[in-house]
């Protein structure tokens, strides 16, 4: 793909410049690995030291052009490079090559299916003996693995809340990526695991884990195997969760953090950084465990 010739087409009404200009196969944040070229957007000085190979154009301002020095891809210089990034993104959202081709759903062997589910009709596979309970939701873009059962009212593949300020108004971002969810796995009622943003990417559920009632599950998060994450929890957007994890009542995790293997986060916790392997965190904003409670107890 080439940028001038997509802002011709889908974006006429935008002020840019663009030099030496380079084609591109996907469009994502600068620190993602779509696993080809992209085109992304700076608008924060801290992301200037440290591009990306895989960047072959760089949508900014130019002010932050000026400070790039020499380069090995091609620039875009626009006054708003987030808002050009997102507008351009949602007009080709449901245009090949960039939006993912369209294929008949597949179902497996010895599926139970209720009536009242609503399965899409393109781009799902369904593995063999699935359960899919009353008023479920699964949009295009879905892989159920075997043996998985989704309760009630559970919704996959949906948009999720990502929206842009553009002067006075608001404007939503189409999602367009995936949902993978493991074999065995077990999502229970009235949750939602909410489809990736892009469309190289996918939020995937791992192998055996289990999640509770009334949880969302962002775009774009990788939950491994073996977890389990108790209800009325919330993963940020992008968040990496380790295998044979545990995710209690009520807790929080912002977007883009990491939560290591055999990690634990404790009922109600609001998890603002990255969590290491077998770590134990608890408290508002969380801190390890054992702090936390001789803190606690230096209280009483």
């Amino acid at each position: 793909m080439k940028l001038s010739e997509l802002l011709i087409k889908y974006l006429p009404g935008y002020t840019y410049e663009i030099y030496d200009e380079k084609e591109f196969y996907s469009l994502g944040l600068v620190g993602s690995v779509t696993g080809s070229q992209k085109c992304t957007f700076i608008d924060r000085e801290e992301f200037l030291s440290d591009i990306p190979e895989d960047v072959s154009m760089l949508i900014t301002t130019k002010k932050f052009a000026g400070m790039l020095g020499d380069r090995r891809f091609g620039l875009c210089v626009t006054e708003n490079p987030r808002i050009l990034f997102f507008k351009l993104h949602n007009a080709i959202s449901m245009v090949e090559p960039y939006a993912r081709k369209k294929k008949k759903t597949q179902i497996g062997r010895n599926c139970s299916i209720h009536h009242t589910a609503i399965i899409a009709d393109k781009n799902v596979i369904i593995g063999d003996n699935v359960k899919i309970e009353e008023y479920v939701v699964v949009r295009e873009n879905t892989i159920i693995g075997d043996n998985s059962i989704i309760r009630a009212g559970v919704k996959i593949g949906e948009p999720d809340f990502e929206f842009k300020r553009e002067g006075d108004a608001i404007f939503g971002v189409e999602h367009c990526g995936g949902v993978v969810i493991g074999k065995d796995v077990e999502i229970l009622s009235n949750t939602g695991v909410n489809k990736a943003l892009y469309p190289w990417d996918d939020t995937i559920i791992g192998d055996y884990t289990k999640i509770d009632m009334l949880c969302n599950i962002s775009h774009g998060a990788k939950i491994g195997k073996n977890t389990m994450i108790v209800a009325l929890s919330g993963v940020g957007g992008r968040t990496v969760i380790g295998d044979n994890c545990w995710i209690g009542y009520g807790t929080i995790l912002r977007n883009g953090i990491e939560i290591g293997d055999n990690a634990r986060v404790n009922m109600g916790a609001v998890v603002s950084k990255s969590v290491g392997e077998r770590a134990s965190v608890t408290g508002n904003f969380a801190i390890d465990h054992d702090k936390f409670m001789a803190e606690l107890k230096k209280k009483a």
